[in-house]
């Protein structure tokens, strides 16, 4: 098996999943790095450097740019980028959801117009694999549409069992992309993603019938994308469930380390947020007593580190006044800084976590941090 619990508590795993680029140690945060980098000029000596264990990378943006055909000639895109420990690729189904101006959809896949320079781009399940195989990425993501949270029930129905369909064809073709010769990563990782909006019933419907397939993990797709947070937990409650407990359990997209810590408790193993960074190129930080607005007045003369104790490069350095100055002057060293430091403290939350679920405490270190942390900004 690639994948082993180690502990329990109520429905939170502590597991290790085993792939051909190492193990990954669960409950996990993947780090997002769109096209290949991390936004913010964070390279992959820093993701070692701040504990990350999973990069993730965009199958859609890296077709677009430099072309998933130039990263398999230059070896992959693990060479590519310097970075040997996993890599999961998202298969470019959200682009299906966010370009929605600029898309049309049928059985056969998806036909859209690139946000780089227009021109139409077909991306179906074949495709999509094809591309992410090109890649050679450790976990791959089938191709699948997300529906609007608020879409109504017969069009959710009609695009979860085209999900479906489309599920079955990335199944078939990666197992014959890995049987190649030339393949960069003949042991790449499927994994499927249940949908369904905020229909309980569609989504256990869903769960059951992916579950059947016994790929190499689930996920839980098309939340966090408009509904509240309250609905979101309530799909989980209702979903996780119904897939399968020995394989590892992806909520994409998600989110707040409140998110995280309710997902967790929910049984859920990997999560991805561009929340981190893209907070963090606007001077928003994360702490354990709160959230820091650095462009804040008061933090003009504070020579405070941004968060006592902090291992971060930035805190073990720098004070709030200078990368405040940073950030005020628009130099791209301060973007940096704040991007580490957030990472960081989710990276670190994330080993907190796994150190709670062996101790047996993970309910009390989960209640203890979210009293500690208040979702307005101090």
């Amino acid at each position: 098996m690639n994948y082993e619990i180690l502990k329990e508590e109520g429905r939170a795993k502590r597991a290790v999943f085993h792939t051909v680029h190492g193990d990954i140690q669960t409950p996990v945060f993947m780090n997002v790095g769109t096209v290949a980098a991390i936004k913010g000029a964070v390279s992959t000596m820093d993701l070692y450097d701040i504990g990350c264990q999973v990069e993730l990378s965009n199958t859609y943006h890296l077709h677009v740019r430099p072309g998933d055909k130039v990263i398999k000639e230059l070896g992959g895109l693990h060479k590519f980028m310097n970075w040997e420990r996993p890599i999961l690729t998202d298969s470019g189904g959200f682009q299906v959801f966010s370009l929605a101006g600029l898309r049309k959809i049928k059985e056969e896949g998806v036909t859209f117009h690139s946000h780089v320079d227009g021109r139409i781009i077909f991306m179906g399940p074949e495709e999509s694999m094809q591309i992410q195989s090109n890649l050679g990425s450790t976990i791959a993501m089938a191709f699948d549409e997300c529906p609007s949270s608020v879409a109504e029930r017969k069009y959710v129905e009609d695009s979860v069992a085209r999900t479906t369909r489309w599920l079955e064809r990335c199944r078939v073709e990666m197992n014959r992309l890995n049987s190649l010769e030339d393949t960069v990563n003949k042991k790449q990782m499927l994994f499927g993603i249940n949908q369904g909006a905020i229909f309980p019933d569609i989504r256990i419907e869903h769960a059951k019938r992916i579950s059947e397939m016994d790929l190499d993990g689930y996920a839980v797709g098309g939340l966090a994308v408009g509904e509240t947070h309250e609905q979101m937990y309530h799909i989980l409650d209702e979903t996780v469930p119904y897939l399968p407990k020995n394989k590892p359990t992806y909520l994409m997209g998600v989110g707040t380390p409140a998110n995280i810590l309710e997902g967790v408790a929910r049984g859920v193993d990997f999560f991805d947020c561009v929340y981190p960074s893209r907070n963090g190129r606007h001077g928003h930080l994360y702490t354990n007593k709160g959230k820091i607005n650095l462009f804040n007045v008061k933090y003009e003369k504070d020579m405070r580190p941004i968060e006592e104790g902090c291992q971060c490069p930035a805190c073990k350095y720098y004070s709030r006044a200078y990368i405040r100055h940073l950030l005020k002057a628009k130099e791209m060293l301060g973007m940096r800084l704040c991007v580490l430091h957030n990472l960081y403290f989710y990276n670190t939350m994330m080993a907190e976590i796994r150190e709670a679920l062996d101790n047996g405490s993970f309910e009390k270190y989960k209640k203890c941090k979210l009293d500690s942390m208040s979702e307005g900004y101090v």
